[in-house]
């Protein structure tokens, strides 16, 4: 059978019609699929910035649907979830990512990191941990580093969390040496309440070289050696640290008064309290000074006018109502109720204040317990703030 070049002339334009007219099928079906998830994303984009998040995740949701493949629509359907509170809709957000095969590795990290936050958010700690923990030698190592060293904190894994420290120092991610004596300071301290005095000590010393100016090594140092009796090595320990931070001095006078009185060595350490005094009057300070004083009668008497001279000093109720609870009235028979009331008034002078969020104590703490920043409270009280 002879071929006719015929059929061969008929068959080529019907080809070209049925290639043009597929071709334009195909045309109009993307552009109908590129105008829907636009439209899609800007009515979430929208819906967001007018707060209104419920309207906003219909609608990316809609936009995902449209466009599955499309990974930074995840990353905001998964970040809308987390900040809604709805966690494990985060979580399969952004494990869904992490499942895909065609993400970039950039795109993977951020999951990660995503992932992550999700826990964290949730509460989730040891899921976080292990998710924090493949971001090493990424681009978001150093905030998954923060990410640890809070949770460490938090669940007062105090040798993670140094080892977290001396990573971040090391890498110059900033200067964490004083954050590194207070891990080793909360390591000492379980030590001490175990019994182990030799293995806390060993911890303060090596948390006093890596921090040689903080003040919290040696005054926890010093508390050891008042605990061991070595009353003298609580003396030149502290004397040590008020050359290096005389701020902190009076978080320590009320223990150097202790050891003064154990070792006989009153003059020497009123002398120098005297001297810091002299130079930054404090009320810590002074109540050292008064004590010391009132131990030795020869100096009673120059001990009752301590309030009185702070008065010339800093205008202080706190040493106002001291002085006259030794002080005889003229109608001494309201005596009683004028103090109560003087001493419930100072009451909220005498506290610490969190200069990070405000928080009040009674006492000094290294960590706020309200917002766990370190070293956030002044060596003074509130009324000389």
């Amino acid at each position: 059978m002879e071929f006719d070049p015929t059929w061969m002339l008929l068959g080529l334009p019907l080809a070209f019609v049925l290639g043009w007219l597929a071709s334009r099928l195909d045309l109009r079906q993307l552009r109908a699929e590129n105008r829907s998830a636009p439209k899609a994303y800007f009515k979430g984009l929208n819906f967001l910035l007018n707060e209104q998040q419920d309207q906003a995740i219909d609608a990316f949701i809609e936009a995902v649907q449209n466009d599955p493949d499309t990974s930074e629509l995840h990353f905001a359907l998964g970040n809308l979830f987390r900040r809604r509170g709805e966690y494990d809709r985060a979580v399969r957000v952004h494990e869904h990512l992490l499942s895909r095969g065609d993400l970039s590795t950039s795109d993977r990290d951020r999951a990660q990191h995503a992932l992550a936050l999700d826990f964290l958010k949730a509460g989730l700690l040891d899921r976080a941990e292990d998710a924090l923990n493949r971001l090493e030698d990424t681009a978001y190592e150093a905030q998954a580093r923060l990410a640890l060293l809070a949770i460490y904190e938090r669940s007062r894994d105090w040798e993670h969390a140094a080892a977290i420290a001396s990573k971040m120092h090391g890498a110059d991610q900033g200067d964490f040496s004083t954050r590194q004596a207070h891990y080793l300071c909360e390591q000492a301290l379980a030590l001490s309440a175990q019994g182990d005095r030799p293995g806390a000590k060993a911890l303060l010393e090596q948390a006093v070289a890596a921090a040689p100016d903080a003040a919290r090594p040696r005054i926890e140092l010093a508390r050891l050696f008042q605990l061991m009796g070595q009353h003298d090595a609580v003396l030149s320990t502290l004397r040590a640290m008020g050359e290096r931070n005389p701020a902190a001095l009076p978080l320590a006078s009320a223990l150097m008064v202790e050891a003064a009185n154990a070792s006989s060595r009153r003059e020497e350490v009123h002398q120098l309290l005297l001297s810091h005094y002299t130079h930054s009057p404090s009320l810590d300070v002074l109540e050292s000074i008064v004590a010391l004083e009132n131990a030795q009668p020869s100096l009673q008497a120059t001990a009752r006018q301590r309030y009185v001279q702070h008065l010339d000093k800093e205008r202080s109720l706190v040493a106002a109502a001291k002085w006259l609870a030794e002080e005889k009235l003229e109608h001494e028979q309201f005596h009683p109720q004028i103090q109560r009331a003087l001493d419930h008034a100072v009451k909220p002078l005498t506290r610490y204040r969190c200069a990070a969020c405000g928080f009040e104590a009674r006492q000094h703490f290294w960590q706020c317990p309200g917002c766990q920043t370190w070293d956030s409270y002044p060596a003074r009280r509130v009324e000389e703030l």
